[in-house]
């Protein structure tokens, strides 16, 4: 299987350039963003797993409302996180992030925690929902990769290796700690899964509005619907 070239340098900085300004132009304004702090940026990352943005904005705000604080979701009877989350699915991600809570409450001063390794023990958190909080609430460098970034990435750099594999997610895991940025990590993660979520979805249509359109490898060799395979 053929694999992809890291970025070198100025490569890296084309891409950042023309990737933030285009996010910075086409955004959508989601509550989250505006309110921009730890607490509301992990819950509205765990509820986006398995649950598209515009189901979740509603959902995220009546939660906000009911529990507007780390603490007053730690406090909270469970069975009433449950209630606040019924429709959503997937239970546990709502247990998960309760149990969680309580933890931080407790042991962390009522702070999700900014340390990587600290924020991945608590239930629930993964490596992807670490890196985009601790990225966008705390503009660490953390690299993170869902399915729109792999899809973006796999296209972007050529990567012939398909959809679930192990292959596919760690060569676009390796991608995007090389693209990752030094300071501004919160920007760029948001801009990456925005383009892969508006842009480069998986049907492929949109390329002429990309912003990433001239160094595409995928679309240069006429293979966006192919990849990732």
């Amino acid at each position: 299987m053929k694999t992809s070239t890291p970025p070198d340098a100025a490569l890296r900085r084309r891409l950042r350039r023309s990737l933030v300004e285009w996010y910075r132009r086409e955004a959508r304004d989601l509550p989250w963003r505006r309110r921009g702090d730890a607490y509301g940026i992990w819950v509205s990352e765990v509820m986006l797993q398995q649950t598209r943005v515009e189901t979740v904005v509603d959902y995220w705000q009546r939660f906000m409302a009911r529990f507007p604080s780390l603490e007053a979701l730690a406090d909270a009877e469970l069975d009433e996180v449950l209630a606040l989350w019924s429709g959503l699915g997937y239970y546990r991600r709502a247990r998960a992030l309760h149990a969680a809570a309580a933890e931080i409450a407790h042991e962390c001063d009522g702070v999700f925690p900014a340390q990587r390794k600290r924020a991945l023990a608590l239930p629930g958190v993964g490596p992807y929902t670490a890196a985009a909080v601790l990225s966008i609430a705390y503009d660490q460098p953390e690299a993170l990769v869902d399915g729109n970034v792999e899809r973006l990435l796999a296209r972007h750099f050529a990567i012939d290796a398909a959809t679930g594999s192990g292959e596919l997610k760690r060569r676009c895991w390796e991608l995007a700690r090389n693209l990752v940025p030094a300071r501004g990590a919160g920007e760029w993660n948001q801009a990456l899964m925005e383009l892969g979520a508006r842009v480069c979805t998986p049907r492929g249509k949109e390329c002429g509005v990309c912003p990433w359109q001239r160094s595409c490898a995928a679309l240069r060799a006429g293979r966006v619907a192919e990849l990732p395979r």
